[in-house]
């Protein structure tokens, strides 16, 4: 009960100081025309992800000719459980900066400026999707950090394409450890059988193309991992859509400290 007014108490004092203090970057707090926006040099600072990039991972293609399908080996040598992934850009510099805060910091002031990357960069995938479902934290995690990220980037989608959004349709039943240095095939163990759907989620996704909603997509094992747990409650397909990818071909646009080059 606390909670909900605590957060409807935060953002109305959020609201008020936009009302009252200046529009100022939300990276690097340069003044600029709006609130929620970049400042020019921050925006030089994404590295958006555009075509051509695989169909499937969602992973750039530099180099790509055109001719035959749109994907990278890892799709053919080690296929998705989901059907396609889309971030707006490359993990690094600016964009990560602002999840760290966002995602560690309580800081929402990037909220609006993710939501207006990820509306652009999912375009195709909100045109398909009969649901939203954000990646479920563990309870106990949830009770640490007092909110999901991935729920707000869902609520917000939503209430931006009109399709609907069902933030308790998944759930993380299995309490894991953060994967954060974890390496493929430890991501992949470490999120098995993390996931699951209640009956009231059963009746939610049984026959819907879901709309998967992450900050971050790493190596794909928890979108792998929660996509299974969806298909195998009914849903028809899964779609996963992230504010950032990490890519290890970044190296050719970022340097060492995740700047642009």
């Amino acid at each position: 009960m606390f909670q909900p007014v605590a957060r409807f108490a935060a953002e109305s004092l959020r609201y008020s100081a936009d009302l009252i203090l200046p529009a100022v970057c939300v990276s690097c707090a340069t003044p600029v025309t709006r609130h929620n926006l970049l400042c020019a040099k921050c925006w030089g600072g994404l590295v958006p992800i555009t075509a051509p990039y695989c169909d499937r991972l969602g992973i750039p293609l530099p180099g790509y000719d055109g001719s035959g399908p749109h994907l990278s080996a890892q799709a053919f040598t080690d296929p998705p459980v989901f059907d396609r992934a889309r971030a707006a850009c490359v993990y690094g510099g600016v964009i990560r900066k602002l999840i760290v805060r966002f995602k560690f910091e309580d800081r929402h002031e990037p909220l609006p400026l993710f939501l207006r990357l990820t509306r652009e960069a999912g375009r195709d995938l909100l045109a398909d999707a009969d649901l939203i479902a954000p990646v479920p934290l563990h309870r106990f995690r949830l009770l640490q950090r007092r909110f999901n990220q991935s729920a707000l980037l869902a609520k917000g989608l939503s209430r931006a394409s009109g399709v609907p959004a069902s933030v308790m349709a998944l759930k993380r039943t299995k309490r894991t450890k953060a994967q954060v240095g974890l390496q493929h095939d430890a991501r992949r163990t470490n999120v098995a059988e993390a996931f699951s759907v209640g009956a009231s989620g059963r009746r939610a996704v049984a026959g819907k193309r879901v709309l998967l909603v992450d900050d971050v997509i790493t190596t794909g094992a928890t979108a792998n991992a929660c996509a299974a747990a969806l298909l195998a409650a009914g849903a028809r397909a899964v779609d996963i859509l992230a504010v950032a990818l990490v890519w290890h071909g970044a190296a050719t646009f970022l340097d060492e400290g995740g700047d642009v080059l």
